[in-house]
């Protein structure tokens, strides 16, 4: 999915208690566990035909548009910006205007206040993190939504991802596409040839990371050219054995990086890290994987891949769709391990902002914040809404399925990654800030010292003190 997050704020997301995040961390861990078996309706197009108190298709009214032209910058790329353009086409379709996909670049708020000081801003932008959306309010980039796109939006999403997208108390952004970033990717066939089982907490991820050591096979891949995969590692281990308390003050740095916390949590990624022969390629081949090379390796080669496990979000699956693997059989998915008390439920997601304000570009936020374009795209693959107006059948097998209804069930119980909330310079750049430190620790596990310094460092500066 992503091949960036870049911009941070506060959180605006409703806090929740301890006892909530166990609520949907169970509700996640039953929804994967019921998970498994081959593709029920082999991608069958349902176009979000729902029944009971969901919507079905075409209930979004939207104006003609005839000759009005838009454009929408995003980061996206392959599968996931061509799936993304078919939404687009069908809007094309729906209200007569033309629609053109703009490629953004990482950060992608460079790249809009390029576009904006030569003048040629796009109307829309699918902005990567709730930071971001602060962010271009305060440069009076980004324009609040109007009547029908409030009220699409009131109607489709609860309260809390209603907030992530407000600045002030105004509406400025529809969460289009979301991300479960608790989850982590298997070869069935290594866990079978191996006999390892599925864990529920680290001590038993360790353990079938050993049982995949021993068989051969080398147990995680980490696209670790990617400083966010990083990121999400950590932020998994330290919301599950830190607490949603001190998750929220990191990441508002509340309290500093140097916080015993971030120790405990480094040290217990080093038990993976670390490990010698636990990650494929080591820590040098790791920093050359990209994202998408850490998923396909796992899943390619038979039952001798590079790896044994990946760990990303729901997105992971556009990746596997390119290898021969299929998703409920040959590849499998279980929640991320309880480090702590209770096992991390992280979200991510992309935002739909309007920088140039018309009835055309209202119209297309409008548009996006409908079950109608939500199934659309989920009967693609990779996908994941936070819409809970549209039939979740519409999704193309069983196991995105159960993970959009888990995320659905969590409601406003969950966090949201925290280098998303953090200032694009810490949270978001590549080669900077958290995202380097993070591949400096990669490439020095133990130097967990070392690394909190650098962290504090860079956060401090990028906070302003």
């Amino acid at each position: 999915m992503r091949t960036s997050r870049t911009f941070r704020s506060h959180r605006t997301v409703k806090r929740t208690t301890r006892a909530a995040a166990t609520l949907a961390a169970g509700a996640l861990a039953l929804s994967l566990t019921a998970c498994g078996g081959d593709d029920d309706n082999g991608g069958e197009d349902k176009g979000g035909q729902g029944s009971g108190d969901k919507k079905t298709a075409a209930t979004v009214t939207l104006p003609r548009l005839d000759g009005e032209s838009l454009e929408v910058a995003a980061v996206w790329t392959g599968a996931e910006q061509e799936n993304f353009k078919k939404v687009l086409a069908e809007f094309e379709k729906r209200t007569g205007a033309k629609v053109t996909f703009v490629p953004a670049q990482d950060p992608i708020i460079n790249f809009l206040g390029s576009k904006i000081a030569g003048g040629a801003p796009p109307d829309v932008a699918m902005l990567p993190q709730p930071g971001a959306i602060k962010q271009a309010v305060e440069k009076s980039w980004a324009k609040p939504l109007g009547a029908e796109a409030t009220k699409e939006l009131r109607e489709n999403y609860s309260q809390g991802w209603q907030d992530i997208g407000k600045v002030s108390g105004k509406q400025f952004g529809v969460y289009y596409k979301a991300a479960n970033k608790s989850l982590i990717w298997y070869n069935a066939q290594v866990f079978e040839n191996a006999g390892a089982a599925e864990p529920k907490t680290w001590d038993e991820l360790l353990t079938a990371a050993q049982t995949v050591y021993d068989s051969g096979v080398t147990p995680f891949s980490v696209g670790g050219a990617d400083g966010w995969t990083l990121t999400d590692w950590f932020e998994n281990v330290y919301l599950s054995q830190a607490g949603p308390e001190k998750y929220d003050q990191l990441a508002k740095h509340e309290i500093k990086w140097t916080d015993p916390s971030v120790k405990e949590a480094l040290t217990t990624l080093a038990e993976i890290w670390g490990k010698k022969d636990y990650v494929a390629g080591g820590a040098t081949g790791a920093l050359q994987t990209e994202f998408p090379a850490s998923v396909t390796q796992t899943f390619t080669g038979g039952d001798q891949p590079k790896a044994g496990m990946v760990y990303e979000g729901d997105f992971v699956q556009v990746n596997i769709a390119e290898t021969d693997a299929k998703v409920g059989t040959d590849a499998k998915v279980f929640p991320f391990p309880a480090v702590g008390d209770t096992a991390p439920v992280v979200s991510g997601g992309d935002a739909a902002v309007i920088l140039e304000d018309s009835k055309a570009s209202q119209a297309l936020v409008t548009w996006l914040a409908s079950p109608d374009a939500a199934a659309i795209h989920a009967k693609l693959g990779g996908y994941l809404s936070p819409n809970k107006s549209f039939d979740t059948s519409a999704y193309p097998n069983e196991v995105q399925k159960k993970i959009a209804d888990a995320l659905i069930a969590a409601g406003d119980d969950f966090r949201f990654d925290m280098s998303d909330q953090a200032p694009q310079a810490f949270g978001g750049t590549p080669g900077k800030g958290e995202w380097k430190a993070l591949q400096d620790f990669l490439k020095n596990p133990k130097d967990v010292a070392g690394a909190q310094r650098q962290l504090e460092a860079d956060a401090a500066a990028a906070y302003g003190g």
